[in-house]
C-alpha cells in the first residue's frame, strides 16, 4: 500500500499546470518539501517536470500530512506564475543541501589519510617518552595559574 493517497488531480488548462492534492501517511512533522516533492516525482512519474510544493499541512493529533503539489512542463512557466520568493527558498535549501553534502564527502576522503597519520605518531610516542613527564608537571602551574585569580575573589569580598 502507498503511503500517498491522491485526493484530487486536476489538469488546470488557463495555468497551464497540474494540481495534484495528496494525503501522505504517516510522516507529520518529519517531511521536508524537498522529500514531499521527490515522492511525488516518483509515484506520479513526473521526471523532467517542474514539481513545487505549494502547502503541507499537519493536523494535530494525526499523523497525516495534506499536502497541495503544483506541476509545470517547463521552469519558465511556473516562473512568471509563482511568486518569486519561493524560488529563492528553494535554490537556497538547494545550497544548503549541497553544502551539508560536500563536508561529509570530504570527511570521507580524509579518512584515508588521517589513519595514515594515526600510524606515524604511534612510531613517534615511543621517542616522547620523556614528554610524558613533563606533562606530570603540567597541573602544578595551572594551580599557580588559578591563584590569581583566588586573591580577585578575596578583593571582591573585601570591597
Amino acid at each position: 500500500m502507498s503511503m500517498i493517497e491522491t485526493l484530487s488531480d486536476v489538469s488546470n488548462s488557463f495555468l497551464s499546470r497540474r494540481e495534484i492534492v495528496c494525503n501522505i501517511k504517516g510522516l507529520a512533522g518529519k517531511l521536508k518539501k524537498s522529500e514531499a516533492v521527490d515522492m511525488i516525482t516518483k509515484e506520479f512519474n513526473l521526471d523532467g517536470k517542474t514539481v513545487i510544493a505549494i502547502n503541507l499541512k499537519n493536523q494535530t493529533g494525526r499523523i497525516n500530512t495534506f499536502g497541495t503539489f503544483y506541476v509545470y512542463d517547463n521552469e519558465d512557466l511556473a516562473k512568471k506564475q509563482i511568486n518569486p520568493v519561493i524560488f529563492e527558498r528553494l535554490e537556497k535549501q538547494k545550497k544548503n543541501d549541497a553544502e551539508a553534502d560536500a563536508p561529509a564527502e570530504e570527511v570521507k576522503a580524509d579518512a584515508p589519510a588521517e589513519e595514515v597519520k594515526a600510524d606515524a605518531p604511534a612510531e613517534e610516542v615511543k621517542d616522547d617518552a620523556p614528554a610524558e613527564e613533563v606533562k606530570a608537571d603540567a597541573p602544578a602551574e595551572e594551580v599557580k595559574a588559578d591563584a590569581p585569580a583566588e586573591e580577585v575573589k578575596d578583593m571582591e569580598k573585601s570591597e
